[in-house]
Formats: C-alpha cells, structure tokens, sequence
C-alpha cells in the first residue's frame, strides 16, 4: 500500500476541521466585531461616574445606564482599547483588541494588559450585585498568563464571574479568551465592599 494515499486519506478530516474551525473563528471575530459597534453607537462619553450617581443607583442600574448612553463609560478602556460588552448580576463580559502599543519589548503583550483587562472584568461582575449607596475595590487579584498574546489575535474577551458575594467581600473568577475558545490568561481577585 502507498504511504502517501495513507496519510492524505488520514489527513483529510483533520484539514476539514481545520477549515471547519477556522470559519467558526471568522464568524466569531464577525459576531464580536457587530457587539461591539452595536454598543459602542449608544455608549456615552468616556469619563467617571457621578458620586450622586452611585448612592443612589445599584449596580445593575449602572452599568444598564452606561450602556443606554446616561452615564459615562470607564476611561482606561479608551486607554487600553477595550470595551464593556455584557453585564447581568454576577457576570461581566470586557472586550479588548490586542494592539502592538501594548507590547512589552519582548514582543507580546504586556502582562498588564492582561491584569487591567482582567481586574475590571472581575470587579465589575461585583459591581453588579451591589445596591445604591455602596461600592467596591479590588483588595486582592491573582492573574495566571497561559499563552502570550500579540496582534495575531485581533479580539479577546474578559469574562468574570462572581463565586462569592457578602456583605464586606466578594470574590470571582474571570478568564481570558480568544474567538477560538483559547484561554490566554485566568484570574480570582478579593474585593471589599464599603459604603460610598
């Protein structure tokens, strides 16, 4: 038997997943690509919120009012070319693009991208459980990077993910992903709640 027509025969369903795999990451960057101007078209100005805003608004209020465009957007996301995409109570989605002004000078990006990318996307699946008049701040975060990022990877999403909410803590989880479902860096923090 040819060697050869072995390994095309054998080759064929691994390139046809590849093909496969590779559409369904097109057609993720695309879907991710539409969120994003969707929000982007009704988010307002980038600045911070109001004080009166947070004692009398919840979490939940908040950010519903920053995505309808009445409240201000977090600035450090203009900074570092990321966006807020989905909250609901315990969850918080970011989506950041990986750009060449956040290399380290090794080439990829830089851990702190990562961190911020991450902190924010923990903090604010917190944010979303607290009631108006009280606030938070990261007291702890632990970030694990699992693969270097460069400009190779157009979108990534920060997903966080509350495990525990109490009245003076709270903790979560978030993930880093790129549209292939590759997890690129992994993260719990510790906040502490206070009041405003």
């Amino acid at each position: 038997m040819d060697k050869t027509l072995v390994f095309i025969r054998m080759s064929e369903p691994l390139i046809y997943r590849f093909k496969e795999l590779k559409m369904n990451v097109e057609e993720t960057i695309a879907t991710w690509e539409t969120e994003e101007a969707l929000i982007r078209e009704k988010l307002g100005d980038a600045d911070v919120i109001p004080l009166s805003d947070l004692t009398t608004r919840s979490g939940m209020d908040i950010f519903n009012a920053m995505f309808a465009g009445e409240l201000p957007h977090p600035p450090i996301g203009l900074t570092l070319d990321y966006t807020p995409i989905h909250m609901e109570k315990g969850i918080a989605v970011f989506q950041g693009r990986p750009k060449r002004h956040h290399y380290n000078p090794l080439g990829t990006v830089h851990g702190g991208w990562f961190c911020t990318l991450l902190d924010s996307a923990v903090g604010c699946a917190v944010h979303t459980l607290l009631p108006a008049g009280k606030t938070y701040t990261t007291l702890e975060i632990k970030v694990n990077m699992v693969r270097a990022l460069t400009v190779a990877t157009p979108l990534v999403r920060a997903e966080g993910k509350v495990i525990h909410a109490g009245r003076r803590t709270a903790t979560a989880e978030g993930k880093i992903v790129g549209p292939d479902g590759k997890l690129y860096a992994h993260a719990t923090t510790t906040c502490i709640i206070f009041d405003v």
